[in-house]
């Protein structure tokens, strides 16, 4: 059975830094792109940053009040991705899921699965 788990959501000071990471199992993560969405309250489920599954040209995708600060990458090997996010301020609290899906660009209907997600508060 397919799973993806996240950590690394905690309360961090604004301006300071946090490294999510996603443990998928079940499934092999090559012939997927891999994701991260983020859900303020109230608000729709917004994809952040993500990674096709090919290797060559422009395979990235930052949301636009990211871009700068935060770093998508993945491990294949190890089954796992990761969102570092720097210089956080107040507006990136929110729920943050992984997500991995066949469709490029990553879009909400074309996800696979999803994990449970993980809270990340910014403290001003």
């Amino acid at each position: 059975q397919v799973r993806l788990v996240e950590s690394g959501g905690r309360l961090a000071e604004a301006g300071g830094s946090l490294r999510l990471s996603c443990t998928a199992s079940g499934v092999s993560l090559d012939k997927y792109a891999v994701s991260w969405f983020r859900q303020f309250s109230g608000m729709r489920r917004e994809v952040v940053a993500a990674i096709s599954w090919t290797w060559t040209g422009d395979n990235t995708y930052y949301i636009d009040d990211v871009k700068g600060r935060f770093t998508i990458s993945r491990d294949n090997d190890k089954s796992m991705m990761y969102l570092q996010m720097d210089k956080l301020t107040p507006d990136d609290a929110a729920v943050y899921f992984c997500a991995i899906g066949k469709v490029w660009p990553v879009r909400t209907a074309g996800i696979d699965y999803w994990g449970k997600g993980t809270p990340v508060t910014v403290s001003s």
